[in-house]
């Protein structure tokens, strides 16, 4: 396996496929429709422009196993040292510690780039995820009851947080 920055040109295709999996069979991601390509090229954008990572475990055969990035958690100044981040392991590779791999692998990404606060959403009945979480020192931090709907059920939206030690001197600018 080798850890890698994701590019479009050689991970959207992958990365499109399990996010495509988890929105039609999973509540990981609160969303209907599928992604297109379309979809892919301005997410990689929006990364590449807010300077935040993707992230990939690859497999020595080329097959993305894992991916994982952080984004802008509110579009405000103050929260500049607060980032959402989201974990994904390909369905077939679930269960052999690469989403603890690529959660500890955003903990060091966050705190090289100065952020403070990792926030994670997760919907409150993933509890592979909430416990992966809190393994690594995360603490829940509140629940919005009924946030989404998605297969016939209204869904509680968890928020859990890990305190980072950075940035060493925050300003306010």
């Amino acid at each position: 396996m080798q850890i890698i920055q994701c590019q479009f040109e050689s991970e959207a295709a992958q990365i499109l496929e399990i996010f495509n999996h988890a929105i039609l069979h999973t509540t990981a991601l609160y969303e209907y429709k599928p992604r297109t390509m379309t979809t892919m090229q301005q997410w990689f954008a929006n990364k590449s422009a807010g300077n935040f990572p993707v992230i990939g475990i690859k497999a020595d055969d080329g097959t993305l196993l894992a991916f994982g990035s952080y984004g802008t958690f509110r579009a405000f100044p103050a929260f500049k040292y607060s980032v959402e981040h989201s974990v994904y392991v390909h369905p077939d590779h679930q269960g052999k510690g690469l989403g603890k791999q690529m959660l500890q692998l955003l903990i060091e990404a966050g705190q090289t780039q100065g952020y403070h606060l990792l926030i994670g959403g997760i919907d409150a009945e993933n509890s592979a995820s909430i416990a992966l979480h809190q393994k690594l020192g995360f603490v829940h931090s509140g629940t919005i009851s009924q946030a989404g709907f998605k297969f016939g059920r209204w869904l509680n939206l968890a928020f859990y947080q890990l305190t980072l030690p950075t940035p060493l001197q925050p300003h306010d600018d």
